[in-house]
């Protein structure tokens, strides 16, 4: 499905990203590898080379908010690989007072997040599609969530610790138009643009929590972190080549 395509990851060596970068290995395709932490972005790296017996995995140490960064990462990969052929946005960068409930949220905080994470996948993308405009094509896929589609279902979260944080709705929401932004704006550039919505992913989260956010599902509930991979494979392959600025939601009804 993808063989030989360049697929640049950001966020890589995270819970999901690293999920993805499997996906295009398994599929033929070169994955990098781009996060901000070497250290683990390396381990993954070495990993997933080991698991998978493949050479088909790169890193890059990048900074998503950093235009110099960005830069010094599309000139690497260009070097080395002479394409790039998509960009997978799927870095989380965040202030250590994100996630705080609502009437305890700061202004500044409120501001930095929505900077450092919708203003870091827009830089980002903007600095790829300068690549793609000269390569002649290019794929951008942006990783939003059911909560920049629908309201939070508050009720879940009861009798836990846990809350939906404001900023992230605001972020995944703005990003799922930002993609139509992009998509409309990129006309005749060959340049496609699409946002993939999961809905939960499994992360040990607490038992009574679990029960009620699958009550909300269809069929299983909570996603597996390897169930989205075959959406990104789609959205990344050529069988997705006209579908260009939609939003592909995958989270077993919980947005019904």
């Amino acid at each position: 499905m993808l063989k030989e395509k360049i697929v640049v990851i950001t966020g890589g060596a995270g819970l999901i990203g690293k999920e993805f970068v499997k996906a295009v290995i398994e599929n033929n395709g070169i994955a990098i590898i781009a996060d901000i932490n070497e250290e683990i972005g390396q381990k993954v790296k070495e990993e997933l080379s080991s698991e998978l017996n493949s050479s088909n995995v790169d890193f890059v140490k990048l900074d998503i908010t950093s235009k110099d960064s960005l830069k010094e990462c599309i000139k690497y990969i260009d070097k080395k690989y002479g394409k790039i052929d998509a960009l997978v946005n799927n870095a989380y960068p965040r202030n250590k007072n994100y996630g705080k409930h609502f009437f305890d949220v700061e202004h500044d905080n409120f501001v930095e997040n929505l900077g450092l994470n919708l203003g870091g996948y827009f830089t980002t993308s903007q600095q790829f599609s300068k690549y793609f405009q000269k390569q002649g094509y290019g794929n951008i896929i942006n990783i939003s969530s059911i909560y920049g589609v629908v309201a939070p279902k508050f009720g879940v979260y009861d009798n836990t610790s846990m809350t939906m944080p404001v900023e992230y709705a605001a972020i995944k929401a703005g990003l799922i138009h930002l993609t139509k932004y992009m998509a409309k704006y990129f006309k005749g550039m060959n340049i496609k643009v699409n946002t993939l919505s999961p809905g939960g992913i499994f992360d040990n989260q607490p038992k009574e929590f679990l029960e009620k956010y699958k009550n909300e599902c269809l069929n299983k509930g909570m996603l597996d972190k390897s169930d989205l991979k075959g959406t990104l494979v789609y959205l990344l392959s050529d069988m997705s080549r006209y579908i260009n600025g939609q939003n592909i939601v995958v989270d077993d009804g919980f947005s019904l």
